[in-house]
């Protein structure tokens, strides 16, 4: 029996049970498909949180205030080490290796307009923030250096809290008056929407007021939640963080032998540390909807089982009219691996299907990549053969004789 005989009779089998054949291949299809948008929408996570850290910049450094150490351990919390103001002056005039510093501090509070109000994160800042943070205007400007040091009461929106507040149109929205804990302020401008993590996290849910205003005359004090340090270049990074390390540790009259009480991030570092996080949690995803194609693969060897005992008596007439014991092996191979190959198929286009709903629909940032595609299918593949083998050589193995005799 000629191989291209032994693939017609294959799919005519399959084509006549095909309520069997599709509910065969539809554990082949949930795998494949579980497996394709697991990895999108992982890859989509991934892209996004890349492409926001990159926007800020690979030569962007974050100091973070650290932990005191005493005799014993660590501070308590209410005695650890803090950033100052006066910690930001320092490095602006001392910095050798800097394009910029800019410091923040926040502070929660409710923002006010008319009937309309929003709890949203207030951040006092200089007026380089947009540089070095890499964000721009939709509608307005920026407050200025003067205005800064004549502690003004003027605030620029997040387009989250513009929509919040009913500010849905930016250019109106400048000139208004809001009242942010408690105080007037005039809008002057409306950032433009950046996108990003929801909650607390979200770039667009903030305010921006100069720092000398949340110093004295709304949120008070000097201590800052970070300063952010950009680097001259890439180049410069390294020396930069020695500046910023040499420069604090003066500040804060550390001991040759006290450890940092500060913390300095690199962008860059963070962006490696975190693809290698989310190439890993992919490969989890992948693997947890991989299970469903083995479970897809017990079911194709215990359909193929049935099919043999069912086709005994026919086995025995193909081998007694001279079909060898390789056409059938080959016969039921083919059965099988038609089986995942359809569903693998099928399942490629339901997967990918997935992707862009949640692309579309949901505003997902779901991405299928091609190595995932070539990787399912040809799992679904090796599914096939490896879970095809033992029924295929059970119906090879059978005696002609025997089979003939079968009821």
């Amino acid at each position: 029996m000629q191989v291209r005989e032994t693939t017609r009779v294959a799919l005519e089998a399959l084509a006549a049970n095909r309520m069997r054949s599709f509910l065969t291949m539809l554990g082949i299809i949930i795998g494949v498909a579980a497996v394709i948008a697991m990895m999108a929408l992982g890859r989509g996570a991934q892209e996004s949180v890349t492409s926001r850290i990159a926007s800020l910049g690979t030569t962007l450094l974050t100091v973070m205030p650290g932990q005191t150490f005493v005799p014993g351990g660590v501070a308590a919390s209410g005695s650890r080490a803090a950033l100052t103001y006066d910690d930001a002056l320092a490095l602006e005039a001392r910095g050798t290796r800097f394009a910029a510093v800019q410091p923040e501090m926040t502070s929660s509070m409710q923002v006010q307009a008319g009937s309309q109000n929003t709890n949203t994160s207030v951040v006092g800042t200089t007026a380089n923030y947009l540089t070095v943070r890499r964000f721009t205007l939709q509608a307005g400007r920026m407050f200025t250096p003067a205005e800064d040091d004549a502690k003004r009461r003027v605030v620029v929106l997040g387009s989250q809290v513009a929509s919040d507040l009913g500010l849905t149109q930016a250019e109106s929205a400048v000139g208004a008056a809001v009242r942010v804990g408690g105080a007037e302020f005039e809008v002057i401008g409306v950032l433009a929407a950046k996108g990003g993590a929801m909650g607390p996290n979200n770039p667009d849910d903030q305010v921006l007021i100069p720092i000398q205003t949340a110093r004295y005359r709304l949120i008070g004090g000097d201590r800052l939640r970070s300063v952010s340090v950009l680097a001259a270049s890439e180049q410069d990074i390294a020396a930069a963080m020695a500046d910023i390390t040499r420069i604090l540790r003066r500040e804060h009259r550390l001991a040759p032998e006290r450890p940092d009480d500060f913390n300095i991030r690199n962008q860059a570092d963070f962006l490696t540390t975190l693809s290698e996080t989310t190439q890993t949690l992919n490969l989890l995803l992948a693997g947890i909807a991989a299970v469903s194609l083995l479970v897809g693969g017990i079911g194709i060897m215990n359909i193929m089982l049935v099919s043999v005992t069912e086709r005994t008596r026919e086995i025995g007439v193909r081998k007694a009219i001279g079909a060898t014991r390789r056409d059938i092996l080959l016969q039921f191979l083919l059965e099988a691996l038609v089986l995942c190959m359809l569903g693998g198929i099928a399942g490629v286009a339901v997967g990918a299907g997935i992707a862009a709903a949640a692309r579309g629909v949901w505003g997902w940032n779901a991405s299928v990549d091609p190595l995932s595609v070539a990787l399912a299918f040809s799992f679904a593949a090796l599914v096939g053969v490896g879970f095809g083998v033992w029924p295929a050589r059970r119906a090879a193995g059978l005696d002609p004789i025997q089979s003939l005799r079968y009821e």
